[in-house]
């Protein structure tokens, strides 16, 4: 055997590790310093006549407690800050962030690299409960109004999953075959939303189309509880089970090998899924390509750990949907989903090249 047929030294492997971590480091820290720049600017945006460095100070005093003389200019800006930009950019955050991890999941669980949030119909499920309310004026509750919405948009995201979920305890499943399956749930409820639409007059159908395409306008503190405390639920729980989804990204048969309930394991996940993109899109309406793109990205910088992949896809979602968010608002209150289309598709584009010439494969 020749010097060049040995494998890496003790020396080279302590190496590439450092070298790793430092690019997970690195990663971290500028969603971080991204996440923290944006807030900044979008409360800059909420009241002029301020600072950048004047809004970190006013955002710092109203977690301090720190009170301004009523009706001075720092008095003002921060009930605008608090109110209007604060509340908008968290949304962003949690939004992005639970996106990603449920995009991370998807992937990892699916062994698929085009599998993300959406694809067991869940979008569809979504949208079809928001128009029943806006168009036709149907709902699946007792409770009317704004948050009639979200409630059906909420009910209508876990019907494809529970139908899926129904089916895959009496059949058993490939990630494949879920995938169609989803596919099949989403024409039927897209045939169904197209009838009600066409139905419509203008100005309905308008309001029913921008909540089809993803908006974070008129987000308030209201909004923030239910998106929080699910993705922080479920974030936990996909951060417990990173070393299973490892495991499962390596195929079905060696998971089972492993000694892991491939189909037990596979209907928690789904099921949990759900829920946080339901929590989600029932509020934000339907924002493509952040569950898709952030854990591509992650993985492209930092490798396919997903011990590592689902935290910093976190804040990778948090810091594309806060950028693409604030891009929206620059430019007269475009929706962020048509801004997170147009970020989204170069970028996955550039990904697939990137990852092809340096494995060979997509995933």
């Amino acid at each position: 055997m020749t010097p060049d047929d040995e494998g890496p030294t003790k020396d080279e492997v302590i190496s590439e590790y450092h070298h790793l971590m430092a690019r997970r480091l690195i990663l971290l820290l500028v969603c971080i310093v991204g996440i923290i720049l944006f807030v900044g600017l979008f409360s800059l945006s909420a009241y002029e006549g301020i600072s950048l460095s004047d809004t970190y100070h006013i955002i710092w005093d109203h977690i301090c407690g720190n009170e301004y003389e009523k009706r001075s200019l720092f008095w003002w800006a921060d009930r605008y800050i608090w109110n209007t930009a604060i509340p908008h950019a968290l949304v962003a955050i949690i939004a992005g962030a639970s996106l990603a991890v449920c995009g991370a999941l998807m992937q990892s669980l699916m062994g698929n690299p085009l599998a993300d949030p959406y694809s067991t119909g869940i979008s569809s499920g979504a949208c079809f409960g928001a128009v029943a309310a806006i168009v036709v004026g149907v709902s699946f509750s007792s409770v009317t109004g704004e948050m009639g919405i979200v409630t059906n948009a909420f009910i209508g995201a876990l019907i494809p999953a529970m139908l899926i979920i129904f089916i895959s305890e009496r059949v058993r499943m490939t990630p494949a075959t879920l995938i169609l399956l989803g596919t099949a749930i989403s024409y039927f409820f897209n045939s169904m939303i197209t009838y009600v639409m066409v139905t419509t007059d203008a100005d309905t159908l308008k309001s029913a189309y921008l909540w089809q395409v993803g908006s974070l306008d008129g987000m308030t503190w209201s909004s923030v509880p239910l998106m929080l405390a699910v993705t922080i639920v479920g974030s936990a729980f996909v951060m417990m089970a990173t070393r299973k989804l490892n495991v499962m990204s390596l195929g079905e048969n060696s998971a089972i090998s492993l000694g892991i309930d491939v189909q037990k394991f596979r209907i928690i996940c789904l099921a949990l899924m759900a829920v946080m993109t339901a929590a989600i899109v029932s509020y934000t309406g339907i924002i493509g390509f952040v569950g898709l793109v952030a854990p591509h990205i992650v993985r492209l910088v930092i490798g396919s750990d997903n011990k590592f992949v689902v935290p910093i896809s976190m804040a990778v979602g948090a810091f594309l949907l806060l950028f693409a968010d604030y891009i929206a608002y620059q430019l007269s209150n475009i929706p962020v989903g048509v801004v997170m289309s147009l970020i989204g598709s170069p970028v996955f584009f550039i990904l697939i090249v990137l990852q092809s010439r340096k494995s060979g494969v997509i995933y």
